[in-house]
This record gives C-alpha cells, sequence and structure tokens, in this order.
C-alpha cells in the first residue's frame, strides 16, 4: 500500500498521504465499507473520484479507524466516533488525511496555469504581496487557495468567503509556514498554517 508521507506537526496530530498507485479493483478488495458508504462510491460517475474516495478509507487504516468509525454532519464535515477531529481531501493521484486532538482542516491541489483565472475570485489582500511575473506565482497562488480551503474545512460554517473572510499573511517562495486569519462576522480567530510542495502538488493544513 503507498503510504507516501506521514508527518507529525505536533504531538496532537498527525498528517498522512497516499499516492493513489492502485486500480479501483485492489482498492475495493483492501476495504471494508458500510451500506452508505458502499452506495456511494457505486454511485460515483469518475473512477479517479472513486479511488480518491477509497484511497481515504485506506488512510483511515493507517489511522486504526474503519470507515464504520466515520461520519458526516449536516454541512458535509467528516467526524470520526471517538471524538478526535478529522480533515479530509483527494486531488488527482493524491490523498490525505489529518487526525488531531485539536481543530485543523487540510487541502491538497494539484498546481495548474488555469488557477490565475479565478484567482480574483479567492484573493484580495494577498494580492498586495503577490506578483504575476514571480515564475513562483502558480505554486504560491496554490498554495493561499489550499491554505483558504483548509480553513473552509476546519470552520465549516455556511455563508464563509474565500475573499472576504480568509486572510493568509506574506509568506517567502522558501517558506512552509504561515499565519491565516478569518475575519467573519464577531469572530476573528487566528491558524497556524503549514504547507508544501511534491510532485506538482500542494498541500496546507491549519490548526487552531
Amino acid at each position: 500500500m503507498p503510504l507516501y508521507k506521514s508527518i507529525n506537526p505536533n504531538s496532537q496530530t498527525t498528517v498522512k498521504i497516499w499516492k493513489i498507485d492502485e486500480s479501483y479493483d485492489d482498492l475495493m478488495q483492501s476495504i471494508q465499507l458500510k451500506p452508505e458508504s458502499l452506495k456511494r462510491v457505486l454511485g460515483m460517475k469518475s473512477e479517479l473520484h472513486r479511488r480518491g474516495f477509497l484511497s481515504v478509507r485506506c488512510l483511515l487504516a493507517e489511522f486504526g479507524y474503519q470507515d464504520s468509525d466515520l461520519f458526516y454532519d449536516e454541512h458535509g464535515k467528516p467526524h470520526l466516533k471517538d471524538g478526535k477531529q478529522i480533515s479530509i481531501t483527494h486531488s488527482f493521484n493524491f490523498s490525505a488525511v489529518i487526525i488531531s486532538d485539536l481543530i485543523i482542516g487540510i487541502d491538497i491541489e494539484k498546481q495548474r496555469d488555469k488557477i490565475t483565472i479565478i484567482a480574483h475570485k479567492f484573493i484580495d489582500y494577498e494580492s498586495d504581496y503577490l506578483n504575476e511575473d514571480d515564475k513562483h506565482y502558480v505554486e504560491k497562488l496554490t498554495a493561499i487557495w489550499c491554505i483558504k480551503e483548509s480553513l473552509y474545512k476546519l470552520f465549516a460554517t455556511p455563508g464563509l468567503s474565500f475573499k472576504e473572510h480568509c486572510l493568509v499573511i506574506p509568506f517567502s517562495n522558501n517558506d512552509n509556514q504561515t499565519i491565516a486569519w478569518i475575519d467573519y462576522k464577531t469572530k476573528k480567530r487566528r491558524y497556524s498554517i503549514h504547507f508544501f510542495t511534491f510532485e506538482g502538488f500542494t498541500c496546507a493544513y491549519a490548526i487552531f
């Protein structure tokens, strides 16, 4: 099983990343799904999405959990029955799970030029320190998107806007940590952010 990377940012938190090399059939044979999960995966039209879904269950097994230990609330936020915090992500041939006693969120995205087309939809303050002529521009945009997506998953509040309510403090090309804020209605919260790149992908996770 291709566990790609395991990270322990602190004593209460573990991140595990899976590289999805297996076929759909091989993944299906390696795990046991509860009936509603089986129905969900069989209803997916994209094999890439099916494999991503199943690889997340493989990651759960790496943590010592089963699919039956995972459930989702009315906002689609995942939870574990033992009360631990969990966040899940997958993009193309990578998936990741973060589990912690703390409040957390995670995202993986493939670095693609087309993110420049939608940048105006999710950056505001960040445009002050971004340079479109920087050769790392796409990489930085992808990092900001991942950071804001991880905040969105963590905050799990309808109406939260990447552009209006999430702010990422400036970071340099060599950084792998920064600070981000959520400023939403009466709530203003500061989050520690870790991010890194690998094989043309970016992963970011937020910890509160």
